[in-house]
Formats: C-alpha cells, structure tokens, sequence
C-alpha cells in the first residue's frame, strides 16, 4: 500500500510541475538540508558510490581519498522548454599544489551510469558542465580551474587526456577553488533560443557570465546529475543546494555574427611593400626614358 501511495505522489509532483512551468520552482529537481528523511532516503533524488550525506553541511560527492567515484542524480526526467538551475557547490580539499580532478553537472538522457568523465559515462546524449581543477594536458592556452561545456549526442567522447577540448562547447576560466564565501552556478536554458551559464567566484553576491551559446536543443528527456571523481589528485567535492524551476520563454535572440577584421600587415611586410612600390616606380621611369630616348634618337635620323 505504501510503495502505491509513493509511485501516486510521484507522478502527481511530476504533473505539478509540468504544469507550472513558468511560475513555481520544481520541488522534483531541487535539493537542500537536511537532505534525506527518516529513512536515510530522498524522495527525489539517488546517490549512490562514495557519496556520503552530512544532513547539516552538504553532499560529499568525493572526499580527499584517491580513487574516489561518487554521484547525485534526480530520479524523474526535467520536464520542459524553459527552465534554470541553480546550485551551491564547495571544492577544496589539501593546501598543496596538486588537487583534483573536478566535479560535473549533468543535463542528459543516461543516468546513474559510471564511467570515466568525472564519474560519469563517456558518450552521453545531452549536456555536461565540467568544474575542472587538474590540467591533464598542460598545453592548453587558459589557466586552470576551468569550467567547460560539452553538447554530447551519443557518439562524440571526452577525452581526459586533453581535458575534452576537442569537444568544447563553450568555456570560462573561473577560480572557483578553496574559496571561504559561497561558490554557486546558474544554468539558463530556453530551448532553440540560447544556454547560459553564470558563475559567482569572485566574491560573494556577485555574478560573472562563463558563456552564452544560441541555437541549443537539448534531448525532450533529460535528467539532472552531479558527478566528480578523484584518481592520484583528491579533493573535496561538494554539492550544498539544488534550486530548479521553471522559467517564462524568453524572447528569441539571434546568434551573434562573427565580426570580420582586416588583416593588419607587421612592420616588416610594411617596409616590404614601400620598398617593391619604389622599385616599381623606378622601373617604370625607367622605361618611360628608355622609349623618349628612342624616338628622341629615330627623329633626328630622319632630319638626316
């Protein structure tokens, strides 16, 4: 009687929220203290591996441990066009120089499935934000950590060992780490419209756009996850609070044109091209005196 009363509540919030898209946030997809009930349960939520639940802290995805795999999944499909996801998280761990390897948002139709990109599977269909700390290529051209989006559509991998650049959606650097204020993301999604995510690391209370992309439609049955794992680096990954709700459509925005720029020649193809057009002046004088001499000369031979 009890598991037919659970799985009636289950489908009723579900409804609940497909309905007040626009307007309510979505108790379905949204988790805080003291996180699970007298059963040592969630209603909404799985998690499983190494996760462990400090009901007045937050959720330890990984502690400082090596070989760490732990995650956080919402049990129902995000439902909707429009919608935003709101999350308090903590990254920190020892004070030396080597930490990692980061943490993922995940936005996607698999779920509770590890594997190993942040502890979750390779070869995803959806969305995945990647809160990564540990540089694994070391020839990249921004700093680390670094947030970084990747559009997965089931076939496309993420390769580790070049921290998925090949793959990147769109990026920030954002030195999210050890901070002692709250650390907090904003994903924005409109469908077909555009996907923003905002970042608060700089200090308290104060939002930083990581990046805005146009034209992003993700799969109609995506669930909501967070993942982090640790290999030789460790860390503390935590996740404090989820807030998901539904959101009006925005207005549609055109995807911005690449602005064009004119090549602008270096000093030494500009002094290149001062001296081929002396050169060229000169030759053609030259010709020019070349041809008056001539018939200059053919006149006088026939005043003979």
């Amino acid at each position: 009687m009890r598991s037919i009363f659970v799985v009636l509540s289950t489908v009723i919030a579900a409804c609940t929220s497909v309905l007040a898209q626009g307007t309510a946030s979505m108790r379905t997809h949204s988790i805080s203290m003291p996180y699970i009930d007298d059963e040592l349960q969630n209603r909404w939520f799985d998690f499983a591996g190494n996760t462990i639940i400090n009901t007045n802290h937050q959720i330890r995805l990984t502690s400082t441990k090596q070989s760490q795999l732990g995650y956080l999944w919402s049990r129902l499909p995000l439902i909707g066009d429009n919608f935003q996801v709101e999350f308090e998280f903590r990254v920190d761990g020892s004070s030396g120089h080597l930490y990692g390897d980061g943490f993922a948002m995940w936005l996607t139709k698999q779920r509770m499935t590890e594997g190993p990109v942040f502890g979750s599977v390779d070869r995803f269909e959806g969305l995945g934000v990647f809160f990564d700390t540990y540089d694994n290529e070391r020839a990249h051209r921004h700093t680390f950590p670094y947030v970084m989006a990747m559009l997965g559509d089931g076939m496309k991998s993420y390769d580790n060992n070049k921290d998925g650049s090949d793959t990147e959606l769109a990026g920030c650097e954002a030195d999210f780490r050890a901070k002692g204020y709250p650390t907090r993301a904003r994903l924005t999604y409109h469908k077909k419209n555009y996907l923003q995510l905002d970042l608060m690391w700089r200090q308290e209370d104060e939002w930083d756009k990581c990046f805005k992309v146009h034209d992003i439609a993700l799969p109609e049955q995506i669930y909501l996850g967070f993942s982090a794992h640790t290999g030789e680096v460790t860390d503390n990954h935590d996740i404090i609070s989820v807030l998901t709700k539904s959101i009006p459509p925005a207005v549609k925005e055109a995807a911005p044109q690449p602005v064009k720029t004119k090549k602008k020649s270096g000093s030494g193809s500009s002094v290149l091209g001062v001296l081929f057009k002396m050169i060229l002046a000169g030759g053609l004088v030259g010709v020019l005196f070349v041809g008056y001499r001539f018939y200059d000369q053919k006149n006088r031979m026939k005043r003979f």
